[in-house]
């Protein structure tokens, strides 16, 4: 960006002429320009003083600002920053597949509508969705705190309501990120640490598959000043390793929901209709009730590669001047190890038990294959992504005058996120043993329980067949100019100003290699059984509940993804596939069983956002009685959005398994579309010392919050597979408007101590221009399937069930074969007959359900926030906690199949944390619960509700000061070993339960 490198040269330029150093006597940290909110901290070291520091923060501000603040550069609450955030009162956080937290909630606002600053500063951000069941291009506009060490991090400010002075875009919070600058310390800083990390869930993985028992943590910060204190030069950097496992039962492709009285594929049987015996309490004409088509067990193993690092130069000629030059990187890689059996029910018909309406859940359900020849899906996947951010800024403060006060920031940064392995970004080898008999769920306990008791587990009968690849890359580039002044009217008085410019280039691209091999990749045989290690399957979710249930299938198969790749490619140049029969060259199979790395082959969706807006403010003390002050602003926020996509052209499908139809497609298309708004943006803070012990507090603002990016872009972008039911589908909409919130703070703070207080808080906001999202079902281009055709209309009529895709594909290969689309290839051991049936021009069109967002008239959101501190005497004893209960009229109705506009992330939260600080010893405790949320509003299969439920984490921290210089240090993190899971209308429809692991780092630092 020409701004930032004309910046640079400047002040290299000035930095050229300086050369003598002496150690700074440097000043505390200066608020930004307009800034008079409070600050409430979690402190590090130094409990005491800093919790009295921050009580000091608390009271003599305005405006509703949390914060956490290091009060020794380089040492932090927590290792994660999202982690440390989760103590301050109304936010919660997400976690990712290692049980790291990863995003955050504010106030039941999720993280699509933070805004995210470094250095006050808007950051890029660029998510991989990447686990069981594929990976997906970033679509939302959350930021991912995983990529981010928090050792150069000094303080995080989380501003819970809107002013005038702040970007525009966080609904629940913004959040600004401040790392250490060299002119604003008053000494030297050079400190080293390093630590550890031992991840008890490693431990839970096969042999096989598990990382280093102990990996590194190291951190390092160097800072100074020079030249009588008008240079600074800091440097910080942090390099972690963390190898982690992910134990996870789940149902893949979702809950299909129908009312008592309905039909259709998934449908279990009505009154008159075979089965119908084997139901107990079945549901009732008006109760809905949902059926899963799979359910699974998962083993992953996560390798996690972090490295930060920060350069910062400053220069202050006098003391009315200063520039700034910082240059940011972040960089964290992930490489994922996978295996996962299951089975797919099919809905083949068999036993199975529900509880009462009006949303009846499946204590038990069950499919039958009394012939032992189903497939027992055996899958295994090795993938990776890699995210790089890098971050070039440049700053200048100038005070004109003792009125007057002007800033210029301007910053250039990117996020990207790319394939990490050659087999993409998710893979999986899928293969099947075709000796699996009846299965059973059962759906009552924590665990579900898969039970195969006339299951014969047979290596011989294994064989690969499908196999799939995915690719998906996003980038993201945000060119942000900003200029703010403040003028002091009088001592009481003061007018704050700015204008913006912010300039978001986003990409996601996608692209998906599977090979419909249902057929098979060789013979039952072909795979030798050393190929495959026995595992005990309870034994790897011990800390479920449920887990010792003596139904649960006891065996669990598991293989190397490389030799597996190597003996499938064997296999294929010798003989071919059942989908490409003719034998294949080396480099063609090993194309074949890799990741496409042209994204012309698939979908790629781009949106350029252009936002300019200028704001005033005015700040004004009242010495009255009751001092009083008040601060009056508005803020004018413009936008205009361009979108792009390429989707690819639909030309068939194909029927070439039992239970998935394939989408074909040819070349590729491109659309566009534009939108644009404009808004503007009232805010008001008000406070009143009511004694010298109570402040009063109460705010009003409006702010908006932009709709993600897939939700903006053109084109209908449809799912690669598709089933009897139908296949899926999504497209955007660029004129979609931003949500609206009106947002009503007040607060009420009693100190009774010089570091003991308690507070309670009201809030309230009224949300509007919901993105909702509309699925209709409707073909997508001329696609035809084969189910409902003459040929499949013909196998029904000879007597096969509407439930059974065995009887009919062998009818159709044996009666039609050679036919128009019909092509036999083989017969498998279990008698299936292999081949593909293709849909032809006088068959029906298929179906897809396609989601369309667009705005809703949303509702509103209120709660509560209490807080209280409390340090006992001069003990070093003390304790703090906080409660936040949120409710909201934007609720998902469990009854209904439409699609809704529920809002995600909302629930209540509590914080306790105890601490003590005396002889060179520092010891904290917290625990942290977040209540049942509703985290999606889609599953696998289309509009059903995902919940997860509520979740405890303890942990701990014990330090002891040997000497000056030098800390040792130990933290225990999830020591409750607690356990995540999620289920869908009912607690019994499970859609995941997910069992990590207690982590332990045991380490030292030393400050010279």
């Amino acid at each position: 960006m020409k701004p930032v490198a004309n910046a640079c040269a400047a002040l290299l330029t000035l930095l050229a002429p300086a050369t003598q150093a002496q150690q700074a006597a440097g000043t505390a940290p200066a608020a930004s320009l307009g800034d008079t909110q409070r600050l409430d901290a979690v402190v590090v070291t130094g409990i005491r003083r800093s919790l009295e520091s921050a009580v000091s923060l608390k009271r003599e501000n305005h405006g509703v600002v949390d914060g956490i603040v290091a009060e020794d550069i380089g040492k932090f609450p927590d290792t994660n920053l999202a982690e440390s955030m989760q103590r301050i009162s109304g936010v919660s956080i997400e976690r990712g597949q290692s049980g790291e937290g990863s995003r955050v909630t504010v106030r039941g606002i999720g993280a699509d509508f933070n805004m995210v600053l470094l250095n006050g500063r808007q950051m890029p951000g660029a998510l991989l969705n990447s686990a069981e069941g594929g990976s997906s291009a970033n679509s939302s506009r959350a930021f991912d705190f995983s990529n981010l060490s928090s050792d150069s991090v000094s303080a995080i400010e989380v501003f819970k309501t809107s002013r005038a002075a702040k970007p525009a875009g966080g609904i629940g919070a913004t959040i600004n990120i401040k790392t250490a600058r060299p002119l604003d310390s008053k000494e030297r800083i050079a400190s080293f640490s390093v630590k550890a990390n031992h991840d008890a869930s490693n431990d839970r993985l096969p042999e096989m598959y598990q990382g280093s028992s102990i990996t590194p943590d190291l951190s390092g910060i160097y800072s100074d000043t020079f030249a009588n204190g008008t240079i600074g030069i800091s440097i910080s950097g942090s390099f972690s390793r963390r190898d982690s496992g992910s134990n996870k039962a789940y149902t893949q492709n979702g809950w299909h929901p129908f009312l008592g009285d309905e039909s259709g594929w998934g449908a279990i049987p009505k009154k008159g209709e075979p089965g119908y015996d084997q139901i107990t309490n079945r549901p009732g004409p008006n109760t809905l009730y949902s059926t899963p088509v799979d359910l699974r067990y998962a083993l992953t193993a996560l390798e996690r590669e972090r490295t930060n690092g920060q350069l910062v130069l400053q220069y202050a000629p006098s003391k009315d001047l200063k520039f700034t030059l910082d240059y940011t990187i972040a960089d964290n890689t992930v490489h994922k190890k996978n295996v996962q059996v299951g089975t797919w029910f099919n809905f083949q018909g068999g036993p199975s038990a529900w509880t009462d309406g009006p949303v009846a859940g499946p204590i038990s359900y069950s499919a039958l294959f009394p012939a032992n020849d189903h497939d027992l899906a055996i899958d295994g996947g090795q993938y990776g992504e890699k995210a790089k951010n890098r971050s070039t800024g440049f700053n200048a403060e100038w005070k004109l005058s003792e009125q007057l006060s002007v800033e210029l920031d301007a910053h250039s940064s990117t996020a990207n996120t790319s394939p990490n392995s050659p087999y993409g970004t998710y893979s999986v080898i899928g293969s099947g043993m075709f000796s699996q008999g009846d299965a059973f769920g059962y759906y009552s306990k924590d665990l579900p329980i898969l039970s195969l008791p006339n299951t014969v587990f047979d290596t011989n009968k294994i064989q690969v067949a499908g196999t799939r690849f995915d690719n998906a890359m996003s980038d993201q580039k945000i060119d942000q100019a900003q200029f703010r002044g403040a003028y002091k009217l009088s001592s009481d008085d003061k007018l704050n100003f700015g204008l913006s410019s912010t300039k978001v280039n986003n990409r996601s691209a996608s692209v998906n290699h599977q090979n419909g091999d249902w057929g098979g990749v060789g013979k039952q045989g072909d795979y030798a059984a050393n190929l495959f290690n026995t595992e005990n399957l309870p034994s790897y979710f011990g800390q479920v509940k449920g887990s010792d249930d003596p139904r649960l299938m006891q065996k669990f198969y598991s293989f190397d993804f490389n030799t597996m790749r190597n003996r499938a490619i064997e296999i294929a140049m010798k003989s071919g596939t059942s989908s490409h029969p003719a034998p294949l060259t080396r480099a063609e199979a090993e194309a074949y069983f890799s990741a496409y790395t042209d994204f012309t082959k698939g979908v790629d969706l781009r949106t350029t956002e252009k936002s300019t807006s200028g704001f005033l403010q005015y700040d004004h003390s009242f010495d009255t009685a009751i001092p009083m002050s008040v601060s009056v602003g508005v803020r004018r926020e413009s936008t205009k959005v361009d979108s792009s996509s390429q989707v690819l052209s639909l030309t068939g499908a194909s029927w070439g398994s039992l239970n998935e139809i394939s989408v074909q497609s040819g070349g590729t298309a491109f659309g566009s579309s534009s939108g644009k708004y404009s808004y503007w943006l009232p805010s008001i803070d008000w406070d009143a010392d009511l004694t010298a012990n109570m402040k009063l507090r109460a705010s009003y603002g409006e702010t908006i919050g932009r709709p993600g990016w897939a939700a903006l872009a053109g084109g209908v972008t449809v799912g690669d597979t598709a089933n009897a039911g139908g296949g899926t589908g999504s497209t955007g909409n660029a004129a979609l408007l931003p949500l609206l919130s009106k947002n009503w703070d007040t607060s009420l703070e009693y100190y009774y101590s010089k570091s003991s207080y308690v507070a309670a808080g009201l809030f309230r906001k009224n949300i509007t221009n919901f993105i909702s999202s509309t699925t209709v079902r409707q073909p997508v281009g001329q696609v035809h399937t084969p189910i409902g055709g003459k040929y499949y209309l013909a196998a029904i009529a000879s007597g096969c069930s509407a439930t059974d895709p065995k009887c009919q594909r062998n009818y159709i290969f044996n009666n039609f074969d050679g036919q128009p689309g019909v092509t036999k290839t083989g017969v498998n051991a279990a008698g299936e007959i292999q081949g593909t049936i293709v849909g032809q021009a006088t068959d029906p069109l298929l179906q897809f359900a396609v989601t369309t967002p667009s705005n809703a008239k949303g509702d509103n959101l209120s709660g509560i926030e209490l807080n209280a501190q409390h340090l006992f005497g001069n003990s070093g004893f003390g304790v703090a906690g906080n409660y936040t209960r949120v409710s909201s009229g934007l609720s998902y109705d469990n009854h209904s199949t439409a699609a809704q506009s529920a809002l995600v992330g909302v629930s209540n939260s509590y914080n306790l944390v105890g601490f003590y600080e005396g002889s060179g010893f520092s010891i904290r405790g917290a625990y942290n619960w977040r209540g049942e949320f509703l985290a999606a509003t889609t599953d696998g299969a289309g509009n059903n509700p995902i919940y997860t439920e509520p979740y405890g984490q303890l942990d701990m921290t014990i330090a002891y000061k040997m000497t000056k210089n030098l800390t040792f240090q130990a933290d225990f993190l999830n020591l409750n070993d607690g356990v995540i899971r999620q289920h869908g209308r009912t607690k019994e429809q499970l859609v995941s339960v997910t069992q990590t692991g207690r982590r332990y780092l045991v380490g030292a630092r030393y400050s010279f």
